[in-house]
């Protein structure tokens, strides 16, 4: 992306044809999350061009063994106590929201071991598909002892259900790939890393080509519905979409049984 500097090494990022791609980079750690990744990953979803050079945004972890196996947990070694924890999960609430607002689609293709602030950012993603040895959860009460935000296992619970989260975090159980199909909350197993990581790119490529206000409006509108319920405010958003030159381009292309060209704006 023309212009972005990383703020961490170990977030690989790079942008073809309008669709992005982060990478996370430390494979010999299992993709394991410093505080610098977790705030490139925020900062790219955060200050996405508004001159439509940027369509979708795919989010995978090095190496095939895992997506993030969590927060590096030397991290830790400093926190002294509850303000510690207290400050950790109000930065973390700000990281997470930040890529769940992403206005572009984000799709996690995710690999292996995806726990903790991985699990947690594969959950802010809009769409994730998964390779058949996944396992996804937090398994935090028979590691660290720590707890998850409100906001967390709110986002958990929309996905999942509070039953299954709950029997996930108490009985510190990973779902499995099946499990996660099963569940709805990854779209599609593949066999592999790289084909895991094909095929996320390969989607992210069809949404490029679609209608960036529609598939924007929308991810906003779902935003608020989950968090303030149906009668979440939506004219903003409604008058957008059909205020945009794309509203009209899409109308006057239909009729002249044309391709659209989409621009975002």
């Amino acid at each position: 992306m023309p212009g972005f500097e990383p703020l961490s090494l170990d977030v690989i990022y790079a942008v073809t044809d309008g669709v992005g791609h982060i990478t996370f980079n430390r494979p010999k750690q299992r993709n394991a999350l410093t505080f610098e990744m977790y705030a490139t990953v925020a900062q790219i979803c955060s200050t996405v061009p508004p001159d439509g050079s940027l369509r979708a945004l795919v989010i995978s972890g090095a190496g095939g063994k895992a997506f993030a196996a969590g927060t590096d947990i030397s991290l830790f070694r400093d926190f002294k106590g509850a303000e510690d924890g207290l400050a950790y999960e109000a930065r973390m609430e700000i990281i997470l929201g930040k890529i769940e607002a992403c206005p572009v689609p984000t799709i996690a293709a995710l690999s292996g071991a995806c726990t903790g602030g991985g699990a947690a950012i594969a959950a802010c993603c809009d769409m994730r598909i998964g390779t058949a040895d996944l396992k996804f959860g937090f398994p935090i009460a028979r590691t660290l002892g720590n707890c998850l935000s409100a906001a967390s296992l709110a986002k958990l619970v929309s996905l999942i259900g509070p039953a299954k989260v709950t029997e996930m975090i108490f009985l510190s159980r990973l779902l499995d790939a099946d499990e996660a199909k099963a569940l709805d909350l990854i779209t599609e197993v593949h066999a592999s890393h790289d084909a895991v990581v094909a095929r996320a790119l390969a989607m992210a490529r069809d949404v490029a080509g679609l209608a960036p206000l529609t598939l924007r409006v929308t991810k906003e509108l779902l935003r608020r519905v989950r968090l303030e319920g149906a009668g979440a405010k939506d004219h903003d958003m409604v008058a957008l979409a059909y205020g945009s030159s794309d509203f009209r381009e899409g109308l006057e292309s239909f009729l002249a049984k044309r391709p659209p060209q989409w621009q975002g704006r």
